[in-house]
């Protein structure tokens, strides 16, 4: 069944489509040229029957991951969303897999806003053993990762750990790393205005990061 999966992902391409997806994403990925309601046509059925059986195939996951064309990449990711209620603890090493391999936005933020974040709020001792760790790495994605994991907590958001994260970052100049922590504060300032007010008065952040933070104050 996988093996037809991927081969009607091929039997789909459009390569006009292809070129331009490969462009908006400055063409650091090849594609097929499948756009989002195309693949969810092809893949959810083949996903409603794995989230059935209740576990993750790695091995298919990794495949998916190796493949050239980028929407193998996005089928990886809703395969896992599709699944998140099976993750382990144990499976955050090859979480990291992804996130450092093939690394860009649209594969990362997805990852950690969707799937690490729900991972860490199920097993809140991965917070300390990566996401502290991930806030301090040499890699940018790593260190988004854990900006962002927190995104969709709402009231449940640790300040204090975001404050950490934050401060730890908060002279990075890289464009990727000062945009994740004004969106962390944009979306944490939807929950609580006051606080995020209050953060931005307090601390120095890059101009970027408090443009973002501030959009919604």
């Amino acid at each position: 069944m996988e093996n037809e999966l991927i081969q009607s992902f091929y039997d789909h391409g459009n390569q006009e489509l292809a070129d331009r997806m490969s462009a908006y994403m400055k063409d650091q990925f090849l594609y097929l040229g499948i756009q989002k309601p195309m693949r969810a046509v092809l893949q959810n059925e083949f996903i409603k029957q794995a989230k059935k059986q209740k576990k993750v195939n790695w091995d298919f996951i990794l495949r998916l991951w190796e493949l050239p064309e980028r929407e193998f990449q996005y089928l990886a990711i809703d395969y896992l969303l599709g699944l998140k209620d099976s993750l382990e603890k144990s499976d955050m090493d090859r979480m990291k897999l992804l996130i450092i391999n093939k690394s860009w936005w649209d594969s990362v933020d997805p990852l950690a806003t969707n799937i690490i974040g729900i991972l860490c709020d199920k097993f809140p001792e991965l917070v300390q053993s990566y996401m502290l760790s991930w806030a301090e790495s040499d890699n940018i994605w790593l260190v988004r990762v854990g900006v962002l994991f927190q995104l969709k907590y709402k009231q449940k958001t640790d300040t204090e750990l975001l404050t950490k994260i934050i401060k730890i970052n908060s002279h990075n100049k890289e464009f990727f790393i000062t945009k994740a922590l004004g969106w962390a504060l944009r979306e944490y300032s939807k929950t609580n205005k006051e606080w995020v007010k209050s953060f931005l008065e307090c601390n120095t952040l890059q101009p970027l990061s408090v443009r973002e933070a501030s959009k919604y104050l």
